[in-house]
Parts: structure tokens; sequence; C-alpha cells
């Protein structure tokens, strides 16, 4: 870090079924080193499984709320509001984190005022299509995203994410979150829209790196690019800067990356996966 002061950092991760997961994301969010962790913010959604007993033998304090009342943006939103660090960490349940210093490299463009947010690389544990995505969005090195960007990356230029990113508490609280949305997806983007709009810049930190692993159906698919087709189709002041072209250009990256590695259970389920997001992103537009 370019500074020596300390930041005060939040944490915002909402939970639900993750008692595979709770116990070992919990550790090494305590085993960080150069940054203050003043409050980890657990919401908890009321689950099946044993994820609030794991919490209350543990010790480790959380708020509860109904199924009825989880979203993905107001419920974050909510959280991160009443945040009291300096910095807000955006995580998800199911990210690894193997780096003692994982935060404190997250957060150092923010801390260093270069930037008002910043995500980290996420790479998978499987050999599936997720490979060649998190490749694509996630590469090997840094940079710096801004308005200055917009003809170049066009929608790429609002890339963030809230499953391993970092916002300046102050910004985030001043451009009103996600504007008190239910957001069903996307939720990330839309606040990195409004900060690159206003002005604002969001740094990808390579060197701050996560383990992100899924390994969705083709159903599973479908409905998640259907929910981001309806998130493009209510928020059309993003749409505008190509959907088309980011998804293309991914497409063919990992077409590209999946025949040079000889990759064949990537290559037999390529056609009927990109299928299913065109399909789902299209009928979610509509």
């Amino acid at each position: 870090m370019g500074t020596t002061r300390i930041p005060t950092v939040s944490i915002v991760c909402p939970l639900y079924n993750a008692e595979n997961s709770i116990l070992q994301l919990h550790k090494s969010l305590q085993k960080q080193e150069g940054v203050d962790i003043v409050e980890i913010k657990y919401v908890l959604t009321k689950s099946k499984d044993r994820t609030e007993d794991l919490l209350k033998m543990s010790g480790v304090s959380y708020e509860k709320i109904k199924k009825k009342d989880f979203s993905h943006s107001l419920t974050r939103e909510r959280a991160a509001m009443s945040a009291k660090g300096q910095v807000i960490v955006l995580l998800t349940q199911d990210v690894e984190i193997k780096d003692k210093e994982f935060i404190k490299k997250l957060i150092a463009p923010i801390v260093d005022r270069e930037v008002q947010a910043t995500y980290a690389r996420q790479v998978t544990k499987y050999n599936n299509i997720e490979k060649y995505t998190r490749e694509h969005n996630y590469p090997r090195e840094s940079f710096v995203t801004s308005m200055a960007d917009l003809e170049a990356k066009g929608l790429k230029t609002f890339f963030f994410s809230d499953a391993a990113g970092a916002v300046d508490a102050k910004t985030f609280k001043e451009l009103g979150g996600y504007d008190g949305k239910d957001l069903p997806i996307s939720e990330d983007m839309y606040f990195a829209y409004k900060l690159i709009m206003a002005g604002g810049k969001i740094k990808y930190v390579a060197e701050a790196k996560v383990y992100h692993s899924h390994n969705f159906t083709v159903k599973e698919l479908y409905e998640r690019y259907k929910l981001t087709g309806e998130f493009m189709k209510i928020n059309p002041e993003i749409a505008k800067y190509g959907v088309n072209a980011a998804g293309s250009g991914m497409a063919k990256y990992i077409l590209k990356r999946a025949l040079k590695d000889g990759n064949w259970k990537v290559i037999i389920r390529y056609i009927p996966d990109m299928a299913a997001r065109f399909v789902g992103m299209k009928v979610g537009k509509r």
C-alpha cells in the first residue's frame, strides 16, 4: 500500500444454505492481515440446512431475514448503508480465500485514492466452461476502468463483481447504493454504471485472488440469463452500450480456448450452453 494508514473495513456477506462454506469463509476472514475489520455483516436468509446452528455454535453474529424479504440488491444495500467501516467489502458465501492479505490487496487502490471501487480475480476449480469465462472476465493483469473507456469497452466498462469486491463507503452511500431498487441480478453492474457515469473509477485487482466455482446446468444458465435479460430490459440506459457485443466476444474466446486445450467436455457442451445463454437473454428482454 502506498500509504501507512490502516483503513477500517466492513464486510457484507449474504448467506443462504451455507453450511458447506460458512465456517471456512469466516475463518479465512479472521486470518486477514494488514486491515482493521470492524464488523462482518452476515445476513442469513432463513435456511433449510445447519447454517444457523453453525453460526451459533461458533459465536458468529448475524442478522436473520425471511426468504420473502431477501433481495440481491436491497439486502446488500441495507447492510452497506449502515456499515461503520471506511471501506465496504462485498462477498458471497461460496468464495474461498487462501491469501491472508487478500482484503489488504483488494482495497489498496481505494485506500490510496486511485479508484472508488475494486474487484478481485476469480478462478474456478473446475475444468468446465466457467474456466474460460473466468479467464475472459478475470485476466492475469490488473487494469483501471473509467468513463474514458466507454467507446472502446462498451458494456464491459461497467464490469464489477460483488462476489468479491470493495467500494469506498462514503462513495457508496453518497451515490445511493442501488437506489432502493429490487434487482434480481446484476446489482453490481447497476452500481458500477452509476459510479462510472458519475466520473468514478473501478480497478480490477488481479493479485487479489479468490476461488469461486460453479457447475451450472443448461437450465440454470437459461434462468440466469433470462434474469439478465430482464435486468437489461428495465435498465435500457445500460443495455445500450452493447449486450450482444460483450456476449459474442466471450463466446468466441471460450471456443478458441477449448479447442486449443482439446477440452472435449467443454466443446460438446458449448452449443447447448451458448444457446441457453442466448435464448435466456432474448426471453428476458421481451
